[in-house]
This record gives structure tokens, sequence and C-alpha cells, in this order.
């Protein structure tokens, strides 16, 4: 006759609980190495938005500059067209999308999403569950 579960010997309790806590363990730390490479993806491609936005930005004033120059030349000469007036609608394009890219890429930077979550959440399952089987 099969001894049922609660009439095992201590000794296999221990070596149950032993190789469940392991493969639990390698579960846990899989799981943590998923999961912390995702975070590190969304951090890059966050940081990757943050130089683009600040290049484009850059750019912008490069181009707001010009024509501000290219303005203040044109203010003494009043019969001249406003060729000052293309740059400068450009140069306010460009920095609409700059700013558009830095703040989409700041979500993605932030400390906070570099936490695994689940990983966490899950470890406090494992140890939840662990404390149940103890009693």
């Amino acid at each position: 006759m099969q001894p049922t579960r609660d009439e095992r010997p201590i000794g296999s309790l221990f070596s149950d609980l032993a190789r469940e806590t392991s493969a639990l363990v390698r579960t846990e730390v899989q799981l943590a190495k998923t999961e912390i490479i995702e975070r590190a993806s969304q951090f890059a491609n966050g940081l990757v938005m943050l130089i683009a936005g600040g290049l484009l930005l850059y750019a912008a004033l490069l181009v707001l500059l010009f024509a501000a120059a290219l303005g203040l030349g044109q203010a003494f000469d009043w019969w001249a067209t406003m060729p000052w007036l293309p740059p400068l609608i450009v140069g306010l394009v460009v920095a609409a999308i700059g700013v558009i890219l830095l703040l989409k890429g700041k979500g993605g930077v932030r400390p906070a999403n570099l936490v695994p979550q689940r990983t966490v959440a899950s470890i406090k399952e494992d140890a939840s569950w662990a404390r149940e089987k103890v009693r």
C-alpha cells in the first residue's frame, strides 16, 4: 500500500521541499532575467528618443537662430519680401517634433521602469505559498 502524503517520512518531505525550492529559485531567477532584459530594452528605447529629441531641438535652435538673423537683416529693408519666415516655420516644426520625442523618451527612462515588478509579485506569492506549506 502506498503511503499517503501525510504518512511519508520526514526525510522524504525535506527532500521534496529542497527539490521544489531549487526549481522555484531557478524559475524565479529566469523570470527576473527576462524581465530585467525587457526593462533594459525599454530604458534604451527611451534613451534613444531623448537623444533624438535633443538633437532635433539643437537643429531647431540653429534654424531659429538663422531665421532670427535673417529677420534682423530684413528689419531695416521694409520693401523686401520676408525670406526669414520659411526658416522660422521650419524651426518651429522641428522644435515641436523634438519636444514630442523628449517627452515620449522621458517616460521610458524613469528608474521605476527598471524594477522587475512581475518577479517581485511572484516572489511574494512564493513566500506566501511557502509559509502556508510550513504551517
